[in-house]
This record gives C-alpha cells, structure tokens and sequence, in this order.
C-alpha cells in the first residue's frame, strides 16, 4: 500500500494515459485501497484544480486542448422516459457526443451530471444502468426539461442533430 499523494501522483498518471473512464472499483482494486479513499483522492486532486470529471462509468480527466477543436452547443429538450434512448442515438448517430446533462431547478439552480456518451454502446450502457436502479434521470425534477451539452467536429453537423432534434419534437421552443 502507497501513501496518499504517491497514490494520487499515480492516479493522475492513470487517468492521463486512459482515454476511457475508469470506475471506483476498478481504481481500488488496482491500489489496493477501498473506493471511498478513491473517491477521496479524487475529490482532493479536484481541489487542487485538476479537470476530473465524475461520469456514470466512471473518471475521466478533462483534456481542455480537445475541448477546443471541437463545437459546442446547448439543446434545450424535452421527453418521456421512453423516448431517452431515443433522443441519445438522434445526437449520437450524426456524431455528436453527449457531454452532460442539465436541470434548472426553481430551487437548486442549476444541476448537472457528466455523461459522455459518444456511441449507441455508450447510450445502452447509460440506459442499462438507468433500468438497474431506482433512481430517476434529472429531468424529472423540471417536468422533464432539460439540456444537454453537445460536442461534435463541425457547427454543421450540430445543425444536423438540432434539425432532428425538432423533427422528433424533442427540442423546447
């Protein structure tokens, strides 16, 4: 067993070289140390200004030179529950990437999660462990509203997902 900031020096190495998220488990087990000191070594390395990003399969570090070659755009939509899967593969299918997803709640403000979600893979893995629990997607908090973050190669191709988004109707007015 290492001391924590051996420890931590070493998970930075990790989740430089790793291009996919790496879960709690999988970190712990690798240390040898229990997921609640992971999720502590994380949350420290965080204070100290390091782009971690908590997704649903796991950690995942920021590279902000990616961030910048790419588009961005907020879509403000709205579903069922059902049509989820749905919504994802519209954005997915043209190639965008699905970054996180966004409340505003009357109360908390804004809330959002990081999700990632690059492919169809990628989409029924997040629906799979939706269906493994019982919690509920953020949107239900606002009626179903909400907003993804979406990232893709060209401001063209987010004009594609926009344009599907409104045929389906899922996009807000």
């Amino acid at each position: 067993m290492t001391d924590g900031a051996t420890r931590r020096t070493e998970l930075m190495k990790i989740l430089k070289q790793e291009s996919r998220p790496l879960s709690g488990a999988e970190l712990s087990r690798q240390f040898g140390v229990s997921r609640q000191v992971i999720v502590q070594d994380i949350a420290l390395l965080r204070a100290t200004n390091r782009n971690i990003l908590s997704t649903n399969k796991g950690y995942v570090l920021f590279d902000p030179d990616r961030g910048q070659k790419l588009c961005h755009r907020s879509f403000a939509v709205q579903h069922t529950d059902e049509q989820i899967r749905e919504e994802l593969y519209v954005i997915v299918d043209r190639g965008g990437r699905v970054c996180d997803v966004v409340v505003e709640h009357e109360i908390y403000g804004q809330l959002s999660a990081d999700l990632i979600l690059k492919n169809r893979m990628d989409v029924d893995e997040f629906i799979r462990k939706m269906g493994e629990t019982s919690n509920q997607p953020l949107k239900i908090l606002t009626g179903d509203s909400h907003f993804h973050t979406v990232e893709a190669e060209s401001e063209e191709i987010l004009d594609e997902i926009e344009a599907e988004l409104h045929k389906k109707g899922f996009l807000r007015e």
